[in-house]
């Protein structure tokens, strides 16, 4: 019997596990986001936490979809991103942001450029790191 077991593909991986993953990424990507936020400012927060938006919209694309590919996750990721961006452009994130703190959270409220190139860092840092989850074997 092998020591050690062969590296198994997505499918063969249970749901519950890539969804527990994920969950958990989701709750330590928060994490640093918020960690992020105290110990620095400026640009470094700012864009830092644009990155960190991509990379938890991608842990909930697993969580919703765990046997999304990684770059289908980081594609779905990046594309919402984007979207929440562009939406920016109406005057409705803006309102919504008035109105609420989620709301100013979830969809900001004015759009800015430089943000879609943070957001492909994030998409780009969260397929690489589900790319090399995805290579571990699940332990049985």
């Amino acid at each position: 019997m092998p020591l050690i077991s062969p590296p198994q593909d997505r499918a063969a991986q249970p749901a519950t596990r890539i969804r527990l993953v994920a969950a958990g990424a989701a709750v330590v990507t928060v994490g640093v986001g918020l960690g992020l936020r105290a110990v620095a400012a400026g640009s470094v927060a700012k864009y830092g936490g644009d990155a960190l938006y991509t990379v938890l919209l991608l842990t909930l694309v697993v969580l919703v979809a765990p046997r999304a590919t990684p770059l289908t996750a980081a594609a779905s990721a990046l594309a919402l991103s984007w979207a929440v961006e562009f939406l920016q452009l109406s005057d409705v994130p803006a309102e919504l942001s008035r109105r609420s703190a989620v709301g100013r959270l979830v969809l900001g409220s004015t759009f800015n450029p430089p943000d879609l190139l943070w957001y492909a860092v994030g998409a780009a840092a969260g397929w690489l790191v589900h790319t090399a989850m995805s290579a571990v074997p699940s332990r049985r």
